[in-house]
């Protein structure tokens, strides 16, 4: 009896370290019989089944091992605890009856429910991508929610007597309204007289610009013209010298101009010229008797 009462005490002592550690209760938590042994269904929280049937319920079943958990009632093995590592950040240490909790560093956010992968933070108006990162809603979609995929704008209103007033955007749906439509209503036709009218208007003012530029340019060019002329010099046309001949009146202007170039040079030459002018008239008028 002692024995087993110093067992029962010693039971309960470790039991009491477990929980003072934040261990579960180990052991077999629910059994049937089968003969002289016990059969578990069920381990306590946080233990793994070692054994199906057995004399002692408690032996049955094991904790799990350090950096290990379960949440299957009969598991016979504890799954390895999970790590945060790259974007991931621990929130919540693992546990024999949990697993790791994850989240992502700052400017991120979880890619799915687990938490296993971290993206961009999608903000309204885009959707995420596969390769984690976001992109803008495409034409016709939109998101009005962070980290959401895109849906298609509205077909028609969702109560009856609504109508659409105004298309969707990349963040909202369409916008409808309870105000109905006028039967006779006609949406109001252009005028064409007065979409033509500033095209003629456009088309006059060029004409007439160019029409003022081509006539400041000629009358520039007329300018210029007449001041070329103004300022152009009078050509000296050079002495004509004719033959000699046999007209007497033509050796006599021969001979006057003889003369003046004689009377034209100085003094001291003024004979030695005078004989030269002679000897070249007589040379002249022999050369006209022949």
């Amino acid at each position: 009896m002692a024995v087993i009462l110093w067992a029962m005490g010693l039971s309960l002592l470790m039991q009491g370290y477990l929980f003072s550690l934040g261990r579960t209760e180990t052991g077999c938590m629910k059994w049937v019989p089968s003969g002289d042994d016990v059969c578990c269904e069920a381990c306590h929280p946080g233990n793994r089944l070692v054994k199906k049937c057995g004399p002692n319920p408690k032996e049955l079943c094991k904790p799990c091992e350090r950096k290990t958990f379960t949440v299957i009632p009969a598991a016979i093995s504890c799954t390895p605890c999970r790590q945060c590592i790259g974007a991931l950040v621990t929130v919540k240490n693992c546990t024999a009856t949990s697993n790791t909790i994850c989240s992502c560093k700052e400017g991120l956010i979880c890619g799915d429910d687990s938490c296993s992968f971290c993206t961009e933070k999608c903000d309204k108006g885009q959707e995420p991508t596969e390769d984690r990162s976001c992109r803008p809603c495409p034409d016709g979609m939109f998101s009005d929610q962070i980290q959401q995929k895109c849906k298609p704008w509205s077909t028609k209103c969702p109560n009856e007597g609504e109508y659409i007033v105004d298309k969707g955007n990349r963040f909202t749906d369409i916008k409808c309204n309870t105000v109905p439509i006028a039967p006779s209503h006609r949406p109001i036709q252009p005028d064409t007289t007065q979409q033509a009218w500033p095209l003629v208007l456009s088309v006059v003012t060029s004409v007439a610009l160019i029409g003022f530029s081509i006539i400041i340019i000629v009358t520039a060019a007329v300018k210029t013209l007449q001041k070329r002329k103004k300022t152009k010099k009078p050509i000296t046309k050079p002495p004509i010298i004719r033959t000699p001949t046999d007209d007497p009146q033509t050796l006599i202007a021969i001979e006057c101009s003889f003369h003046e170039a004689q009377q034209e040079q100085g003094s001291s030459q003024e004979s030695l010229n005078s004989g030269e002018s002679s000897e070249h008239l007589i040379a002249v008028k022999g050369n006209l008797a022949r």
